[in-house]
């Protein structure tokens, strides 16, 4: 049967609702699922308290498979697997709204393979993000991929306190979106701090919660000369000033000399003896990305390397 342009056309809208309703309802069991392992392994590990959780689990597993034949998944290793998840997650403020968004076996891969949280925070956004499946994110972790994306982007594990370089690293994401802002492809820093200041509620949910907006254009006197800090924002659980920069090109190597010194300043004159050393933003518009990177006062160690491709698969993937 010979079919015109647009009945083909409007077989294939069809044809990708159809899809559309399919990954939704998956998408919709996936959560249920693993809210249910969730309240599992809650109840399971406060058990564990009470001393008696790991005698009743074999008895459990028993159970439940008697009950639910048709139901996979309440083995002995998988209800301990809930247990760990339930423990590792639940008090870990980043973690816990990340819970529903990848399947449960890319969950167990990282729960097998990953020993810090924020391991487990940036394997499950990679995975959501490039959409891997769970051989390659296997290949991912082996590959150590976390480890050369610290690499590539923050110096925080050289620079910063062990009270709170975890935090900072969880902190900060990798990359900001301002796609709220309207902006022509082509523009100016002036125009991106004024477009900034103009959506300041959106600027500030796009860099989370904790961030708090102190001023633009913040001027640091340094004997009779002025200088200016593009931005200047706090972040209340760090408790550290945050200095941003705005670039409208690539990263250069003479933008970590300008920060740390305004970095500097900000630390001996600006910040109140009870908070921690502050820390630098530089967002640089590299194509139609938003990518940032890391400085911090340090004039011992150097500012992080650009961002390296990674390739999985088919897919080249820009961890930044």
């Amino acid at each position: 049967m010979n079919l015109e342009k647009s009945q083909i056309d409007f077989i294939t809208e069809i044809k990708q609702k159809v899809r559309q309703a399919q990954y939704e309802a998956l998408k919709t069991v996936n959560v249920h699922l693993l809210n249910l392992y969730w309240e599992i392994g809650k109840s399971i590990a406060e058990k564990q308290v009470e001393s008696w959780g790991k005698a009743v689990v074999p008895t459990l597993s028993m159970e439940l498979q008697k009950e639910f034949p048709g139901l996979g998944g309440f083995s002995v290793t998988n209800l301990w697997l809930m247990a760990q998840f339930y423990s590792e997650y639940h008090d870990v403020e980043n973690l816990q709204p990340l819970v529903g968004e990848i399947s449960w076996t890319k969950h167990i891969v990282i729960l097998n393979k990953c020993k810090s949280n924020l391991q487990h925070q940036f394997y499950i956004l990679a995975t959501k993000k490039f959409g891997w499946t769970k051989n390659v994110l296997i290949h991912q972790i082996e590959n150590q991929t976390y480890e050369k994306y610290l690499l590539n982007q923050t110096n925080f594990d050289q620079t910063l306190p062990e009270t709170i370089k975890n935090q900072a690293s969880l902190a900060v994401k990798d990359e900001y979106t301002f796609g709220f802002l309207n902006l022509a492809d082509e523009h100016s820093e002036s125009q991106l701090e004024t477009a900034l200041i103009n959506n300041i509620r959106g600027f500030l949910l796009e860099m989370g919660s904790q961030f708090a907006f102190i001023g633009n254009q913040y001027k640091l006197q340094v004997d009779d000369k002025e200088y200016f800090v593009d931005l200047l924002l706090y972040h209340r659980q760090l408790r550290s000033l945050v200095a941003i920069e705005l670039k409208i090109g690539e990263f250069q190597p003479e933008y970590k000399g300008k920060m740390e010194f305004y970095l500097t300043v900000l630390n001996e004159t600006i910040k109140l003896p009870d908070e921690n050393d502050s820390i630098g933003i530089i967002i640089c518009k590299e194509k139609n990305r938003t990518v940032v990177e890391y400085s911090l006062k340090s004039s011992a160690m150097p500012i992080l390397k650009f961002a390296e491709k990674l390739k999985s698969g088919e897919k080249s993937l820009l961890l930044l």
